[in-house]
């Protein structure tokens, strides 16, 4: 075995410009998005200036994942595809009004994200975009991705409780998308940051976005298991990607002993549950048979999931580009965090499990990570002091540790 690890990111980011995505849009759309184009601002400091070249230049991005010792990766969404009013994950899903022309802008960044993982097929698996205002569209997307390379599946769009033109995913409508997903083996993904309801201009609005947008992020998991897609669907691969990971023993326990009251006594307190087909399964085991965890930049409260979930269904992310990733210290985040665990689970954690759920070649991946990857010796050495500027992913698992 190699001394080497090799590291597969389960989560970053990419997208086109705006230049390069016209160059993917049915030409019929091409006067309106010149026109569109023409009065959007970007108010996203990771896609101005120089910084967002990240996003698509091959030699910078290559670069800078391979300096990090990163030789694989699980690309999502970044920049703002034609029409979208505002960051692609932060977005929530199209109006009947709109749907036409964001149906239009997600499918030319789908035909982006193709071609741009097709120039480095052993490094990149690319994610599509659905919408899910029409189930027939939604599925023809899903089969194009599937025809067109996609194999990191598809973003499932996250329905905030204000969205009241979508139905939310208790209605078994979605049934035929969760088939096509499950047969077609595409994961369905989860990104954290999706769902948030409108907060309004207030000074704490940005406060409690802080605060809830974990909560928001794990509903489409709540949904998809209480109402039985887990149970009708038992080879669907969900996954959820930048939630963390140490919530989830807490809402599994909770679900647990609420399934198991509700299938005794058909009662949670005063409430009655007459009309609920109780699942015959615990919480437990639909998390263990249908969800993946991306976990990006982890903090040790994120490594007790593993023995819930088990190793095969942990990943980890360094959420490149983003501010918030570990690069360009993913080897001292790594030291950081996870010295001393078992060569046998890091190396599955690192790159196993993304290697078998996204469809990587890890023996094509070898030669890359033998030059560049770090060792088992060097992950195993604690870090005792941060670099002279660490980033956001140092400093707040630096807070953590300090804390425990």
């Amino acid at each position: 075995m190699s001394p080497n690890y090799t590291i597969i990111s389960a989560d970053c980011h990419a997208g086109g410009s705006h230049e390069q995505y016209r160059g993917f849009l049915d030409s019929r759309w091409h006067e309106e998005f010149d026109e569109w184009r023409g009065g959007y601002k970007n108010p996203w400091r990771d896609l101005q200036a120089g910084g967002r070249i990240r996003n698509w230049d091959d030699e910078v991005r290559n670069g800078d994942l391979e300096a990090d010792g990163i030789v694989g990766e699980v690309i999502f969404p970044n920049t703002i595809p034609p029409f979208f009013p505002s960051f692609v994950l932060f977005v929530g899903p199209p109006t009947p009004e709109d749907y036409d022309k964001r149906l239009a802008g997600i499918r030319a960044h789908n035909r982006w994200i193709a071609d741009f993982c097709s120039r480095f097929p052993e490094r990149r698996a690319g994610i599509g975009q659905i919408f899910v205002n029409d189930v027939d569209d939604a599925i023809a997307d899903v089969e194009w991705c599937h025809a067109n390379g996609l194999r990191g599946g598809i973003l499932l769009p996250n329905i905030a409780p204000d969205c009241t033109w979508v139905e939310p995913y208790l209605d078994n409508k979605y049934d035929p998308l969760w088939a096509a997903c499950s047969d077609l083996g595409m994961p369905v993904n989860v990104h954290g940051g999706t769902g948030l309801p409108a907060y309004g201009r207030y000074p704490e609005s940005s406060m409690l976005i802080s605060l809830e947008t974990t909560f928001y992020a794990q509903r489409p998991l709540v949904h998809l298991l209480t109402s039985g897609v887990f149970e009708r669907f038992p080879d669907l691969k969900f996954v959820m990607t930048e939630t963390g990971g140490g919530w989830l023993p807490g809402l599994v326990g909770m679900l647990d002993l609420m399934l198991d009251r509700i299938r005794t006594t058909g009662r949670m307190g005063e409430l009655k549950f007459d009309d609920y087909e109780v699942l015959p399964h615990s919480a437990t085991h639909y998390v263990r048979q249908n969800l993946w965890l991306g976990m990006s930049q982890p903090t040790p409260p994120d490594i007790a999931v593993m023995d819930l979930l088990g190793d095969t269904h942990c990943m980890w992310g360094a959420d490149y580009p983003h501010r918030e990733g570990t690069g360009p210290f993913t080897r001292e985040h790594l030291r950081q965090v996870f010295h001393g665990v078992p060569e046998t689970r890091m190396r599955q954690f690192l790159a196993g499990t993304a290697a078998e759920l996204y469809r990587f070649d890890l023996d094509a991946l070898a030669p890359l990570a033998e030059r560049i990857g770090p060792t088992v010796a060097e992950l195993d050495e604690p870090l005792t002091e941060l670099p002279p500027e660490p980033n956001e992913a140092l400093q707040r698992a630096a807070a953590i540790i300090a804390a425990a």
